[in-house]
C-alpha cells in the first residue's frame, strides 16, 4: 500500500479539531423555528424508541408464522437475528431475490448485491441487469406498491431483510426450488401479521422495560415547547391502549396534559390521502363511540380520521406547522409535497455514523482516498507503460480502501447516507422530503425556539470548492462538536 502523502496526512490533525456534532440537527432547507406555532409526531422511533430486543421479537415471531401458517420448513428455526447484517434503505429485487443497496442515481453499488446471506458477484450482477443501472419503472413508488424493486425505509423492515436473507439462504443451501416472489410476499404478511394481531403490543405491554428505551428528554422536549405556547398533536398508525402505556412510561401518566390532539391508527400514509374515513373517539377504556365529531378537543384521543377533515377541524395549514417521523415515505412526502407542511427527519442511526466519522482511523481513510481518487484523475493522462502500471496500482489501492470505508459501517451494506462516492438513494429522498434532519427529538434541546437553520452550502461540481469550503468551515455553517449552543 502507498503511504500517505506528507500533504494528505497534515489535513488529518485539522480535521479531527472540527469534527461534527451528533447531537446537532442538520438542514436541508432554510427554515426558522420560529415560524412554527404548531409540532407534530409520529410516535414509533419518535418519540419513543425501542431496545435491541424489539427486532430479535419481530424476527422471531415472523419467522414462526411462515413455520405455523405458511407451512415452512420448521428447519428455518435455526435462523437468528443478526441485527448487523442490513441496513434501512435498501432495495429487494422482488423476483431475482436480491438484496442491494442502490444510488440516488439508480445504479447498483457493486458488491452490496446479497443472495441470501452471500455476497454476489460483480460479474454476475452486470450480467444479470445489463450492466448496474435499475431503471426508474422498475423501483417502488413511495406508497410501496411492489415492482420489480422494492425499498426498504422504514425500521421495523430491519428484521424483515433479515428473515427474507435467512428463508433464501436455506432455499439455496438445500437445493430447494421456490418461487421469490411467494416468498416474498409470505415473508411481508408474516411480519405484518407480528403488528396486525398484536403479537408485538402486547409483548411490550407485557414487559415495557425490557423493550422500551426510556428517555427523559422525550419529556423534556415536549415541556420546552409547550412552556413557549407551542401547540402540539400526535399522529400514529399504533393502537390506543398501546401508545397511551408507552407514553405514561416516557413521559408521565398526564402525556395527554401535553397534546391538543391525539390520533391513533390513523393508517398513514393513507390518513393524507383518503378524504373519506371519518374520525371515531376513543373512550377510556378504549371503546369507539359513534357521534360525530364536530371539534378535535384536548385529552380526548381519537381513531382513524384523514388530513383534510383534520385540517378543517383544527385550521393548522401551510408552513406554520413542523412534523417529526421516521419513515420518509409515510410520514413525510405527502405533508411537504401536497400540504406544504416543513417536516422534520428522525434518523436513530444518524449518531452512530458520525460518531463513527470523527475517528480518526476514519478520517485517515477517508483522507488518504480522497488523495488517491485525485491523483488518478490528474495523472490519467500519462499515457506511458510505466505511469499506467501506477494508475492500475492505484486504481486496486483505492478499490481496497473503498470496502475498508464500507466496513466502518456496515460490514455488508455500508453507510445508510452513502455508496461508495455518491448518495444513496435513501439521502436522495431524505434530502427531498425532509426540510431538517437529526438522531432524536432530543436535538431539539441544543436549540432556541427562534432559531433559524441555514443549509449548508456544498459545492456542486462546477464550482471552486475553495471558494465553498472558506465559507463553510468553522461554526458559521457546520454544527462541530466543539460548537457549544446555549440550552434554555
Amino acid at each position: 500500500m502507498i503511504i500517505i502523502s506528507s500533504s494528505s496526512s497534515k489535513l488529518v490533525p485539522s480535521i479531527m479539531s472540527n469534527m461534527l456534532n451528533p447531537d446537532a440537527i442538520f438542514s436541508n432547507n432554510e427554515m426558522s423555528l420560529s415560524d412554527i406555532e404548531i409540532y407534530g409526531f409520529d410516535y414509533d422511533y419518535t418519540l419513543v424508541f425501542y431496545s435491541k430486543h424489539l427486532h430479535t421479537l419481530i424476527f422471531n415471531a415472523a419467522r414462526d408464522l411462515l413455520i405455523n401458517e405458511h407451512r415452512y420448513p420448521a428447519e428455518i428455526r435455526k435462523y437468528d437475528y443478526d441485527p448487523n447484517f442490513a441496513i434501512r434503505g435498501l432495495h429487494y429485487d422482488v423476483h431475482r431475490a436480491l438484496l442491494m443497496k442502490i444510488d440516488a442515481f439508480h445504479y447498483i453499488q457493486l458488491g452490496t448485491v446479497y443472495r441470501g446471506l452471500s455476497v454476489v458477484p460483480d460479474e454476475e450482477v452486470i450480467a444479470m441487469y445489463d450492466g448496474s443501472h435499475v431503471p426508474l419503472e422498475q423501483m417502488s413508488d413511495f406508497y410501496g406498491k411492489v415492482k420489480p424493486q422494492t425499498q426498504f425505509m422504514d425500521i421495523f423492515s430491519l428484521p424483515e431483510m433479515t428473515l427474507l436473507s435467512c428463508v433464501n439462504e436455506y432455499f439455496l443451501k438445500n437445493n430447494i426450488d421456490y418461487e421469490p416472489v411467494h416468498l416474498y410476499k409470505d415473508v411481508k404478511d408474516s411480519i405484518r401479521d407480528v403488528h396486525i394481531k398484536g403479537i408485538m403490543y402486547r409483548a411490550i405491554e407485557a414487559d415495557i422495560e425490557k423493550y422500551i428505551c426510556y428517555a427523559e428528554q422525550t419529556r423534556a422536549v415536549l415541556a420546552k415547547l409547550a412552556d413557549h405556547g407551542k401547540k402540539m398533536f400526535l399522529i400514529t398508525n399504533s393502537p390506543s391502549s398501546f401508545v397511551d402505556k408507552g407514553m405514561k412510561f416516557i413521559v408521565g401518566k398526564d402525556w395527554r396534559d401535553l397534546f391538543d390532539v391525539v390520533i391513533v391508527q390513523a393508517d398513514k400514509p393513507n390518513f393524507f390521502n383518503d378524504k373519506r374515513r371519518p374520525f371515531r373517539k376513543v373512550n377510556e377504556r378504549g371503546v369507539l363511540l359513534w357521534d360525530k365529531i364536530h371539534k378535535l378537543q384536548k385529552g380526548q384521543i381519537y381513531k382513524q380520521g384523514n388530513l383534510y377533515e383534520f385540517l378543517k377541524l383544527t385550521g393548522w395549514r401551510g408552513s406554520k406547522v413542523l412534523y417529526f417521523g421516521d419513515h420518509i415515505y409515510s410520514d413525510l412526502a405527502d405533508l411537504t409535497l401536497k400540504h406544504g407542511w416543513r417536516t422534520g427527519a428522525i434518523i436513530p442511526e444518524l449518531r452512530s455514523e458520525i460518531k463513527i466519522m470523527n475517528t480518526e482511523k476514519y478520517i485517515q481513510t477517508m483522507t488518504w482516498l480522497q488523495t488517491l481518487t485525485g491523483l488518478l484523475e490528474h495523472m490519467q493522462v500519462h499515457r506511458d507503460p510505466d505511469s499506467q502500471m501506477i494508475l492500475e496500482e492505484w486504481k486496486k489501492e483505492r478499490k481496497e480502501m473503498r470496502e475498508m470505508n464500507r466496513n466502518f459501517f456496515n460490514a455488508q451494506f455500508g453507510s445508510l447516507f452513502r455508496t461508495d462516492e455518491n448518495p444513496t438513494y435513501f439521502l436522495r429522498r431524505l434530502s427531498r422530503f425532509a426540510d431538517i434532519y437529526m438522531a432524536s427529538l432530543s436535538c431539539l434541546l441544543n436549540y432556541e425556539p427562534d432559531y433559524t437553520f441555514y443549509p449548508r452550502r456544498t459545492p456542486l461540481q462546477h464550482e471552486l470548492p475553495g471558494w465553498s469550503d472558506q465559507l463553510c468551515t468553522g461554526t458559521f455553517r457546520i454544527p462541530f462538536l466543539q460548537e457549544t449552543v446555549q440550552i434554555k
